[in-house]
């Protein structure tokens, strides 16, 4: 999978992306608002990691989610 983290403008808030390894959309959720379901997209158990990766990935540069 791949992540990559969309700056907002104005009102619209910082988005991340999770995309599978076609580049299909899997989640898309708020940056400061942490994912929910994480089971439904394998990432269970790694709430932590993602986060603490979210604030350190740059803005606009997709990069292999590696959890």
């Amino acid at each position: 999978m791949y992540i990559i983290k969309v700056r907002g403008k104005a009102k619209i808030p910082d988005y991340i992306q999770i995309r599978d390894e076609n580049f299909v959309l899997v989640a898309y959720f708020r940056a400061d608002r942490p994912l929910k379901k994480l089971e439904k997209y394998g990432l269970a158990g790694k709430e932590e990691a993602l986060r603490l990766l979210i604030e350190e990935i740059p803005f606009g540069k997709l990069q292999k989610l590696e959890l």
